[in-house]
């Protein structure tokens, strides 16, 4: 049929706006830190809230890259997936919109590879902090466990500060997308695109 028994469930679409929110949550909270000069705080912002939407929002993906990492490995079904990373999109291009409506004149939004290294580099780091977030992920998911919030905090966390120097340590599609909307700055965006291909596929 056209309209896909699924479509017609609240639990699908209730599951679309959790992503959504949480993106939007996530992308704000890390925006808004970025007005602190020293890398730590977005890292520090992104690690706690991740933390905390776990615990309150049913522990969504708020992140394309993780959203592909079940579709390839059938965790997830095409079409939750898909609506999953266009309420995320949404969601970071909303939080985007706001920062930079209300944070100051000059503030980073967007995350680019830094002049500390090449794009490759950038590229290696990006996939390695996204694997051992896509990594604590799924332990976490397929565990159960309670203390599952707090690693998966630390993981957003530890990717972001061991990839910030070089790349800005987004480990996710849609918290690079939303800025260069908002911003019309593209520069060295495929990085961040290319982290599901590479350290997803």
């Amino acid at each position: 049929t056209l309209c896909p028994q699924e479509l017609r469930s609240g639990c699908f679409w209730r599951a679309v706006l959790a992503e959504a929110t949480a993106t939007l949550i996530l992308v704000g909270t890390v925006l808004g830190a970025s007005v602190a000069p020293a890398p730590l705080a977005p890292a520090l912002a992104g690690g706690l809230v991740a933390g905390a939407l776990a615990c309150t929002l049913g522990a969504p993906q708020a992140n394309p890259a993780l959203t592909l990492a079940l579709l390839c490995t059938r965790k997830l079904g095409a079409l939750r997936g898909t609506a999953g990373i266009l309420a995320q999109c949404a969601g970071a291009v909303l939080a985007s919109a706001a920062a930079r409506l209300a944070l100051p004149d000059g503030v980073g939004l967007v995350t680019r590879v830094t002049a500390v290294g090449t794009a490759g580099q950038a590229l290696a780091w990006e996939t390695f902090a996204t694997f051992q977030l896509a990594l604590a992920a799924f332990a976490s998911s397929e565990q159960a466990a309670p203390l599952a919030p707090l690693a998966l905090g630390s993981a957003v966390a530890a990717g972001a500060l061991a990839a910030g120097p070089l790349s800005g340590g987004s480990m996710n599609p849609a918290r690079s997308l939303g800025p260069a909307i908002v911003t019309g700055v593209w520069d060295h965006h495929w990085v961040s695109w290319s982290i599901p291909r590479v350290g997803m596929g």
